[in-house]
């Protein structure tokens, strides 16, 4: 594994997240037959931030199904998370839901005329559901940061206001996707929560179906061109798996039929994603073969 000076630096505008040790490091693997594999820190819940937009689409999808793509599209941004750079050149319309614009959209969506904290106990109900585990909770204290250092999350929920495109007010809507941001979970309940990806759209291979087989295709389809921001092609490039990442350091990446994989290492790259994590993942796929790129 690479040396402690090449992990990274941990996310530092987000205060608590900035008190966080860069040495950490976890990795679970969750395989179609239910075994589950776990090494380091795979039991310390850390904030899945991003990781999260993974599930809040999912049941966004599930309220308002494709009517959600008029509102945000379906490309890679090429900009960083937190750009305004494209919104007014394509009218309001977020690239993507994985990009903070395109999140703040579906968090739009699944907020539905209730109050926020309704809207946040549903998801996190959801991601309980997923990972068969009721301990899953929000940290608080990361979700007060967020609310007081997200200016620029604030002014893309207001931008899309002005198109049209945020139909809440935009502090509600806030309120959700700040909250959604900080679940805390570990790289064994996330793992767990990702595997209906893994299992084409099932809670378990002959269980309740989550999505259809054809929707699960497409949010892995997501994951894999826009889940690393303007940094998805070349974690495409070099794991070839469907992968979302968040500025906590986490990383859930999904081999289609064969394994959910979490990861987290709080330090991240120059593009905000895990520096650790990503080699994790790359010297994974490399050993197992389950780069979707692979021969058969």
């Amino acid at each position: 594994m690479a040396a402690a000076e090449d992990r990274g630096a941990v996310a530092t505008y987000i205060p608590p997240l900035a008190t966080i040790d860069p040495s950490r490091f976890g990795l679970c693997i969750v395989t179609a037959d239910g075994a589950v594999h776990a090494a380091g820190d795979a039991e310390q819940a850390f904030s899945i931030q991003s990781v999260s937009k993974v599930f809040a689409l999912t049941q966004a999808l599930g309220k308002v199904g494709d009517t959600l793509w008029r509102r945000v599209g379906r490309e890679p941004s090429g900009t960083p998370f937190n750009s305004i750079v494209q919104l007014e050149r394509e009218q309001g319309i977020p690239r993507n839901p994985f990009i903070n614009a395109g999140a703040l959209v579906v968090a739009d969506i699944n907020l539905a005329g209730h109050e926020p904290r309704v809207a946040i106990g549903e998801l996190l109900r959801f991601v309980r559901y997923l990972a068969d585990d009721d301990a899953i909770t929000i940290d608080e204290a990361v979700a007060r940061a967020e609310q007081a250092t997200g200016f620029r999350n604030v002014a893309l929920a207001n931008y899309m206001k002005a198109f049209g495109n945020i139909q809440h007010a935009p502090e509600l809507t806030l309120g959700v996707y700040f909250h959604q941001c900080a679940i805390a979970m570990t790289c064994r309940q996330l793992a767990m929560a990702g595997r209906y990806l893994m299992h084409g759209g099932l809670y378990r291979p002959g269980g309740a179906r989550v999505v259809s087989a054809q929707r699960a295709r497409r949010i892995n389809a997501l994951m894999l061109t826009c889940g690393h921001y303007d940094a998805s092609g070349d974690f495409a490039f070099r794991v070839g798996l469907p992968g979302k990442s968040g500025v906590g350091g986490g990383i859930l990446a999904i081999a289609p039929g064969k394994a959910s994989i979490a990861v987290w290492s709080p330090g991240l790259n120059a593009n905000g994603n895990s520096k650790l994590g990503t080699l994790a993942l790359e010297r994974v796929a490399e050993a197992t073969g389950w780069s979707v790129f692979s021969a058969a």
